[in-house]
């Protein structure tokens, strides 16, 4: 969440910046003012009107001592406690609207983030790999895995509705396969691995921002009040919320696997085929829990561990800065890794890595305390390394064959014992 301070201190800064990422925005500043202005004109009288009753609970007892009536200052004391009583009340509704305003209401974007209304005017920042010039007509993904027996849209339908599949053979052996050579290499990089719940409380969800915004986008349990999680980022992000971390913890770097739970709300009609967007998919994701200082460095960092899983698997790929109106609501700058797929001649995003600075840590109150004591929020920072399904896809496509058997990556091979996976 934002820094109120901020928001008190230079208003026309933040309504400036925020509607860069949408004009609908800019009232929420302007509700959170009005709303921090009620709760302090409730505190100051909060404090007067206790300050008279303890003034006056402390006349009562001296009057008693010497033996004289009380009754009309207890009178007027039991007032002020009914009065008490409703201000706190009011106190307490106000600062709900007030944190719930807070909540709702985007990261700044930083400054050199271009300025968009939507991903058209996302800014190329390099290409890497040659896209392959194929002698035939490249197939797309899922006519591919049918052919090979891999997938199973049909039955995954029967188990689970539509935006699911069944992987099968050589299919969930290349998903496997990739999952474990994800987390090799990042963990030889200095990652630490960890295996988390996947199931949540709402309030971890509330610290990474997917809630309140878009709960139609998660999938709850009612009786128990989880949550399945959308990315690992939420539960690797908050093992550290509440807590204050020495200096020498940071920086944090952890890898996670996990299958990864979305309803996709908003997208229907888009890659309806394939396993380009599903409700369940796996994802091998890269959190870091940084000193503020280091927080852009390690942005390029975190982007180069997640292409470096691409060119070693041979896969062309771009780099795309995003525009304030496509921004993530909890990135101040993100970096999209689009890869490449023949059959539609385009790119498509496999990887976000994004930049959110204080933005979560406030949301979860992760602090770390400096050498001269002084305490600060950390920055946090997330990326896909990468989408598992999404990159079985790319290869199924970049390395078909015109017989429909697929070439296995070569990084793949140790994992895998085979070279080429055949109809």
């Amino acid at each position: 969440m934002l820094d109120i301070e901020l928001i008190r201190k230079n208003p026309d800064f933040v309504k400036e910046r925020l509607s860069l990422r949408g004009r609908e925005l800019v009232p929420l500043i302007d509700e959170v003012l009005d709303l921090d202005l009620q709760r302090r004109k409730l505190l100051k009288d909060l404090e007067s009107l206790r300050a008279e009753r303890n003034q006056k609970s402390k006349n009562i007892g001296a009057l008693k001592r010497e033996g004289k009536d009380t009754s009309e200052l207890e009178e007027q004391v039991k007032k002020i406690k009914e009065a008490i009583e409703k201000y706190e009340a009011g106190l307490s509704e106000v600062e709900a609207l007030l944190r719930d305003r807070l909540l709702r209401i985007p990261n700044l974007p930083a400054q050199d983030v271009p300025v968009g209304e939507d991903e058209s005017q996302n800014v190329e920042v390099r290409r890497w790999g040659r896209t392959r010039d194929f002698t035939f007509e490249p197939k797309p993904h899922w006519e591919l895995g049918e052919k090979l027996g891999i997938f199973d849209f049909e039955r995954a339908g029967k188990l689970s509705g539509s935006r699911f599949v069944v992987l099968k053979g050589w299919g969930a052996k290349l998903e496997r396969a990739l999952i474990n050579f994800m987390l090799d290499l990042h963990s030889r990089k200095g990652y630490r691995e960890v295996l988390p719940p996947h199931l949540v409380r709402p309030e971890i969800l509330v610290g990474t921002g997917q809630l309140p915004k878009f709960e139609e986008e998660l999938y709850k349990c009612e009786r128990d009040e989880l949550y399945l999680i959308p990315t690992a980022e939420v539960p690797l992000t908050n093992l550290y919320r509440d807590e204050i971390l020495s200096e020498e913890e940071l920086p944090i770097y952890m890898v996670s696997y996990t299958p990864c739970y979305r309803r996709e709300a908003g997208s229907y009609g888009k890659d309806i085929r394939g396993i380009i967007r599903q409700h369940q998919f796996n994802k091998v994701e890269l959190v870091k829990i940084v000193k503020p200082e280091h927080s852009y460095e390690e942005l390029e960092r975190l982007t180069s561990d997640a292409e470096d899983v691409l060119q070693l698997l041979g896969l062309p790929y771009r780099v795309v800065l995003l525009c304030t109106g496509d921004l993530g609501f909890s990135s101040a700058k993100t970096y999209d890794i689009e890869v490449w797929f023949p059959s539609q001649g385009k790119y498509r995003e496999i990887s976000s890595c994004s930049n959110c600075e204080d933005f979560q840590a406030r949301r979860m109150n992760t602090r770390y305390r400096d050498a001269h004591g002084r305490l600060h929020f950390v920055h946090t920072l997330n990326g896909s390394g990468l989408a598992v399904g999404r990159t079985l896809a790319a290869i199924l496509e970049n390395y078909q064959q015109e017989d429909g058997s697929v070439v296995v990556p070569e990084v793949l091979r140790d994992y895998l014992k085979v070279d080429v996976i055949k109809p």
